[in-house]
């Protein structure tokens, strides 16, 4: 039987001595993005659809396009935006299914070891303020952070150049000692064109759905690979 090639992309030799500062996203990398995927894409279209009066098909033909459209920019995350476009409460819709919010596995001992260490740890997320309360409100996790920074705040999504620069106005790094994790190709693209040096993609954002395309990025299974 011939032996595997090793994988080359295998991210427990992660050098971390060359690593002071930890920037990771949030839906998909530290949670599990089925919650996300199924309020957009299934929970919302039935309420649409619902309060529109629509067949559920319908309903999410129309809201696929509407998101197709905005996808990458500040209104595609933003709750506000969406609350205004589409005359719905999006936040008390979130709260009915808010027990799909899921920490993925070794998250919290991963964090944990990166703060022991004494590396500073940023979240760094294109998700709604809003959200992103109601997320650390379920999984308790922004104690382990030192920074929580929505693009929101920055006026500039992380796809865009605008968002490094500012985030490291307020939250400064240097970008060839720093570690970004993010599920998110077009995202990870941007942190290369800014400097960023060490980049982890996540090979299952949705636990419920198979591997993703993760490019040319070393990519994990989970966050025990990646423990310092």
């Amino acid at each position: 039987m011939p032996i595997s090639a090793p994988d080359t992309r295998q991210c427990a030799l992660l050098d971390w001595s060359r690593i002071d500062s930890v920037l990771l996203d949030m839906d998909g990398t530290l949670l599990d993005l089925n919650f996300d995927n199924h309020f957009w894409q299934v929970h919302l279209p039935q309420r649409y659809a619902v309060a529109r009066g629509l067949p559920p098909g319908s309903g999410r033909e129309e809201l696929m396009a509407r998101f197709h459209a905005r996808a990458g920019t500040l209104d595609w995350y933003s709750v506000d935006f969406w609350e205004t476009e589409l005359e719905l409460d999006i936040m008390r819709l979130k709260e009915e299914v808010a027990h799909l919010i899921e920490i993925h596995p070794h998250v919290t001992a991963f964090l944990d070891a990166v703060r022991a260490s004494g590396r500073r740890v940023v979240l760094a997320t294109n998700a709604h303020h809003k959200s992103v309360t109601l997320k650390m409100a379920r999984t308790g996790l922004s104690p382990r952070f030192d920074a929580i920074v929505s693009s929101h705040a920055l006026g500039a999504a992380k796809e865009e150049q605008e968002f490094w620069q500012r985030l490291a106005a307020i939250e400064p790094f240097d970008p060839a000692r720093t570690l970004l994790v993010d599920d998110s190709l077009p995202v990870l693209d941007s942190a290369r064109r800014y400097g960023i040096a060490h980049l982890v993609a996540v090979k299952k954002p949705d636990t419920r759905q198979p591997e993703k395309d993760t490019g040319d990025y070393p990519a994990i299974d989970d966050f025990s690979q990646l423990m310092p």
